[in-house]
């Protein structure tokens, strides 16, 4: 399972399975440039040296929205 992190907001975001290559389970990615958009395979709790949030409605642990 695909995660996808949004640069500008440090929220990693579960990857709709069978869609295009940034889009989200939650929707939030479809209007963001793909240049504030990194895939990742795994979520890592620090990327790039700022701390990272799961999105709430990805990810039934974060709390939701």
């Amino acid at each position: 399972m695909g995660r996808i992190l949004n640069e500008v907001t440090n929220t990693v975001h579960r990857h709709e399975t069978g869609k295009s290559r940034f889009q989200t389970e939650c929707g939030v990615t479809y209007n963001l440039s793909e240049d504030d958009l990194r895939r990742l395979e795994t979520f890592q709790s620090e990327f790039g040296g700022n701390c990272t949030s799961k999105c709430g409605r990805c990810f039934d642990d974060a709390g939701g929205y």
